[in-house]
């Protein structure tokens, strides 16, 4: 070998390992790249959990899985987490106590994690499963996330989250106040929205009155169907807030009680209006508080107080500014009046422990007495208060934002939009918040305005996505998944809670059938409707419930007749429930709620079943 030869092989040689060293390293980049994006993903969740540290192994939910829990807060919540379990189709799980072993799920409250908060927990998933909350509702919140996991398989990767909501109040709103809705449609509501780790319901609605019997026109609720639906509503911590709103939209309860309707400057009365100058419509008004006091155990009473004057004016109404002006002065206007309602209301409630909310359309800036401090404001509509005033002036206020509403047969929330603008809780009605402070949440609101435009089935599919979108705004991020299309597969992979019932179901075939009910003999062809409900076909149209005063395009009046009118696929006052009842079936209107009576005469007519007893029909087939 030359000298030049021995000089230049060891250059070579370095060259060589410079150049293998860099065709290693750019081979090394996708190679850790991969192992980046192999980590195993967070579990799907609804709403997304908030942090994910995956660890190595997994937890097994097996047959001999057992729920730990100690405390008697500790066993509340494993209880309900059994009882879930069941109807989930997870077997039956008993509740000991002391020491865990593998394959157990623990439930923990420990006060002294004070930054879980009211609401948050922590899950850790490994040989064991363990959920630990500060409170007993942190930890019941942490269940729910243990029923969405086990939805999708009994085994799940090991790792620990700390997941903590962001607002206080997470909730939905329905208007059950005219047009009637099922128990069992709200039980599903109910569950559904703890599966979600949503905490408030606000109801607008009549509870049967004891003491003012002539407000009992239809459109009620009975006050055990209450108790009950409280009391469920206490199990999977969903506080149930009722709502009578006032002064404006009381006709449900005064349209029989002239004298406490609002008398306009040409003697005509108007049912929908309270007149608020009367010492008997405020006594009126508190005494049904105190009766709904009696089945509602919220801390708080929604009193409605929007839209007094929809549809006219306070001048028409002189007797309120006089009203305003003893009371405030020369330079008080009429709407000092309804504040001094909506003040006294307050007054009332907080002494019955209740805080009081109210929408805030009624906050025109025309008042010169202030609403008094503490009231929750609740924004739905765009007027000279803005959010930031109310929330400047110190006033909680929640999020109840247009753009969220779902209203039968009227406009529904885009929810894909929302989700894309990734819109939170600080977005409202005209204007949009730079930060949380003084902003206690937000809620879909859903409406009866043409109370025959959806079927109650048809709302519920609706509001489905609506109500997984509200959950997630408020639990945690407004957008975690890159796609809208993503977040609605996040959402199909829980399903809905355990418990929750498909109210689609028809109990019997499409076909022919005799109906028979006591001396009432008819035939129809029974067809399912897509919404799961049947159309009742007889040889000279389908039956319909026609006649009577309309509200909200609807007969609820009881003793409606049930008459064959020409079908028509489009008409839900068409469509008819099923009921299975002792002997047979009971047949009730998808729309009114009403069953069918059969009359002395032989007439079908429609009556609350408290009313007259409903008749059940024998069903042949032909």
């Amino acid at each position: 070998m030359t000298t030049e030869a021995k000089s230049t092989y060891p250059r070579r040689s370095r060259l060589v390992g410079v150049v293998t060293a860099l065709l290693l390293l750019t081979a090394a980049v996708p190679v850790a790249r991969a192992a980046e994006a192999a980590e195993p993903a967070p579990p799907v969740t609804v709403p997304a959990l908030s942090n994910w540290a995956p660890e190595s192994g997994s937890y097994l939910y097996g047959r001999g899985a057992r729920l730990v829990a100690d405390s008697a807060a500790e066993r509340r919540v494993a209880a309900t987490l059994a009882d879930d379990l069941r109807a989930a189709g997870q077997g039956t799980v008993s509740v000991v106590s002391g020491g865990a072993r593998t394959g157990d799920i623990v439930v923990d409250v420990a006060p002294t994690r004070k930054a879980l908060g009211k609401e948050g927990y922590e899950l850790r998933a490994g040989k064991r499963l363990s959920v630990t909350g500060a409170t007993e509702t942190g930890a019941f919140y942490g269940t729910r996330t243990v029923l969405q996991l086990l939805a999708q398989g009994d085994r799940l990767p090991a790792g620990r989250t700390v997941d903590v909501p962001q607002y206080e109040e997470r909730g939905v709103g329905v208007c059950a106040c005219y047009v009637h809705i099922t128990t069992d449609w709200l039980e599903n509501l109910v569950r559904d929205m703890a599966y979600n780790k949503l905490n408030q319901l606000l109801l607008e609605l009549k509870v049967r009155s004891d003491a003012h019997p002539e407000a009992n026109t239809w459109g009620y609720y009975t006050k055990d169907e209450i108790r009950r639906l409280v009391s469920l509503g206490e199990k999977y911590h969903v506080t149930i807030i009722p709502e009578i709103n006032s002064p404006g939209h009381m006709d449900p309860w005064i349209e029989n009680r002239p004298d406490l309707q609002l008398t306009d400057s040409d003697g005509s009365k108007q049912p929908s209006r309270l007149d608020v100058t009367q010492p008997a419509a405020f006594d009126y008004y508190t005494s049904l508080i105190d009766e709904y006091a009696q089945v509602f155990k919220a801390g708080s009473w929604h009193m409605g107080a929007d839209e007094y004057m929809l549809g006219s004016d306070f001048a028409k109404y002189p007797q309120v500014l006089e009203y305003a002006r003893a009371k405030y002065g020369a330079n008080a206007t009429p709407q000092d009046a309804f504040i001094d309602f909506v003040n006294r209301v307050h007054a009332y409630a907080a002494a019955k422990g209740k805080q009081l909310r109210i929408w805030n359309d009624g906050l025109t800036g025309d008042n010169t007495v202030p609403v008094t401090a503490g009231t929750t404001v609740e924004h739905w509509l765009n007027v000279a208060t803005k959010p930031s005033q109310i929330v400047a002036q110190g006033y909680p206020l929640m999020n109840a934002a247009y753009a969220l509403y779902l209203v039968r047969g009227g406009f529904h929330t885009d929810t894909k939009a929302l989700y894309d603008q990734s819109w939170d809780p600080r977005s409202f009605e005209g204007q949009k918040l730079t930060s949380r402070e003084g902003i206690t949440g937000a809620k879909i609101s859903l409406w009866p305005d043409n109370g025959r435009g959806e079927t109650e089935n048809e709302v519920a599919v609706d509001t489905d996505p609506a109500l997984r979108h509200l959950a997630q705004a408020t639990w945690g991020s407004p957008h975690p998944d890159a796609t809208y299309a993503k977040f609605t597969s996040r959402a199909a992979a829980v399903g809905h809670a355990p418990g929750w019932r498909d109210l689609t179901r028809v109990p019997v075939a499409d076909g022919a059938y005799t109906f028979r009910a006591a001396d009432r003999t008819f035939s129809a062809e029974a067809e399912r409707t897509p919404d799961g409900y049947v159309t009742l076909k007889k040889a000279n149209g389908c039956l319909e419930v026609r006649g009577g005063k309309l509200t909200l395009n609807v007969p609820l009046q009881p003793g409606v007749e049930v008459t064959q009118e020409t079908c028509d696929a489009t008409n839900t006052l068409q469509r008819w429930q099923l009921v299975p009842s002792p002997g047979g079936y009971r047949l009730v209107n998808a729309i009114t709620q009403m069953a069918v009576h059969v009359a002395d005469d032989g007439r079908l007519v429609q009556y609350p079943p408290d009313q007259q007893p409903p008749a059940v029909w024998t069903l042949t087939a032909q």
